[in-house]
Order: C-alpha cells, then sequence, then structure tokens
C-alpha cells in the first residue's frame, strides 16, 4: 500500500500515526478508501465532515435538497450563506475547507431504483443518512446486491440507533432487522415529531467512527449488533442482530434480487 504522504499530510494526520491501532499503514488505508454519503443533514453533516478530516481519499455526497432556516438547527455543513444552495454542493464546499486534499464528489440527485446500483458502484462503503422508509429500503436492498458494507443511523427525537450491515460477509441485512416499512403514518418524520440537533450529532459522528473502523479493521464491528442510545436516560444499548434465513434480501431464497419492485413506490427523499 502507498505510504508517500507528504510533509503536511504526516503533520495533518499525526494524530492517527501516533496510535497503534493505525500508524501510517492505517493512515494509507483511509487514503485509499471512498464511501458514499447518502444524505447531507443531520446525521450526513457530521458524518462527512469527519471522514474529510479523518483523510479519507473520496466522499460522494447525494442529496438532491437545496438548504433551508430550518435545517440549520442540526445540519452542521451549512451555514447562512448556503440557504436556497443545493445541500451536496454545500456540503462538498464544508468539506472541501476541512480538507483540501479529499476528492469529494456532489451528487445532486435523488437514489432511485434507476440510479442506486451505479451511484454505489463506485464506493467501497455506504452510510445512510436519510428519513424516509422507502429510500432506506431503497438503500439497504441495493447495498445488498451491490455487495457493499452499509453503515446505517437514524434519528428521532432524543433516540438514536446505529448498525452495520454486511450481509456478503455473513452477517444479517437491514431487512433482517426490519422485514418491512411500517404503514405510512405510524412512525412520524423529524418534520413532524421534531429531533434535538444535538443528537443528530452524536449518532452522526458515531457512524463515522464505524465507518473508520470498518476501513481499518480494528475493533469490534457493530455488524450483528444494534446500537441503541437514549439521549434523556444517558443510556447506550446494545441488542443481538441475527440472520434471518427468510428473508426477502439476503436469505438463501430471498426474492429481491432486482430494484423493480421499489419503483412503483419509491418516495421523495427526506433528510434528517
Amino acid at each position: 500500500m502507498d505510504m508517500d504522504f507528504s510533509e503536511d499530510e504526516i503533520h495533518r494526520y499525526s494524530r492517527h500515526i501516533l496510535l497503534d491501532e493505525v500508524g501510517g499503514t492505517g493512515q494509507a488505508r483511509l487514503k485509499a478508501a471512498s464511501v458514499l454519503v447518502i444524505g447531507a443533514g443531520g446525521l450526513g453533516s457530521p458524518l462527512a465532515l469527519y471522514l474529510a478530516a479523518a483523510g479519507v481519499g473520496r466522499i460522494g455526497i447525494v442529496d438532491d435538497d437545496v438548504v433551508e432556516l430550518s435545517n440549520l438547527q442540526r445540519q452542521i455543513a451549512h451555514g447562512m450563506a448556503d440557504l436556497g444552495h443545493a445541500k451536496a454542493d454545500s456540503a462538498a464546499s464544508a468539506l472541501h475547507a476541512i480538507n483540501p486534499d479529499t476528492i469529494v464528489t456532489a451528487h445532486r440527485t435523488r437514489m432511485t431504483p434507476d440510479n442506486a446500483l451505479e451511484l454505489m458502484a463506485g464506493y467501497d462503503i455506504l452510510c445512510d443518512g436519510t428519513d424516509n422508509f422507502p429510500t432506506r429500503f431503497l438503500i439497504a436492498d441495493a447495498a445488498v446486491l451491490a455487495r457493499r458494507t452499509l453503515v446505517s443511523a437514524a434519528v428521532l427525537r432524543f433516540e438514536g440507533q446505529l448498525s452495520v450491515f454486511r450481509p456478503h460477509l455473513g452477517g444479517p441485512c437491514y431487512r433482517c432487522l426490519y422485514p418491512e416499512a411500517p404503514p405510512d403514518g405510524l412512525v412520524p418524520s423529524c418534520g413532524e415529531a421534531g429531533v434535538l440537533g444535538a443528537v443528530t450529532g452524536v449518532m452522526g459522528t458515531l457512524q463515522a467512527t464505524e465507518v473508520l473502523k470498518e476501513i481499518l479493521g480494528i475493533g469490534d464491528t457493530l455488524a450483528g449488533r444494534l446500537l441503541i442510545w437514549d439521549a434523556l436516560a444517558t443510556r447506550f444499548r446494545t441488542i443481538r442482530l441475527l440472520r434471518d434465513l427468510a428473508c426477502l434480501a439476503c436469505g438463501p431464497n430471498a426474492t429481491l434480487r432486482d430494484l423493480s419492485a421499489h419503483r412503483s413506490r419509491q418516495a421523495q427523499t427526506c433528510v434528517i
């Protein structure tokens, strides 16, 4: 692996390189890695910022929305000067300001059944930062088909959830946890129920940490486990996840071998 770092890079990443679990070899892995962040909102903002700061070589941002004033309570990649601008472009500018050596591609589009696999093909790891069940299931199913590791987080009000899904390596997928989306209206969106802004920051940062661990191959993976954080109680708990042999997406008799099932019910992405 290429470990030809400039003097500035050695200085920038010195606190990483000092870690025995990272070192120069690990920093080179980060530089060679690519991550697709789907959603430049409350989760995607801290996630993408920390990935760029850590030295991930290439980051893609998928978002078709524009920055609104109500976003700024939690979506820290954007500021007042970005109001009305595309979130993907705004986030890309924020990442470039932190680390100009990271290559950032702004995908100003909504992820759909027609473009999901094409968007995912150019990246090693996928991150879901959306708040819409049809889109979350689309991302999860496409990740199974693309054989990509998915780091998925979600927040609502004062609670967050996080897991890593990599069924191509033997673990459960998102549908092993949630076989089907809940009926419309059963689970409110953040726009309906509200969310404490800092909760998205904590979960987005935890999401970034899991991505870095996956790239570096260090620590205990969250694959096969669901992390739940209750901010009001200041309590973390972890639930074990098992692979569902009857899973529609990753089971031996899976029926979701393409994305056509999503085309009839694709809804607009709502980013936290």
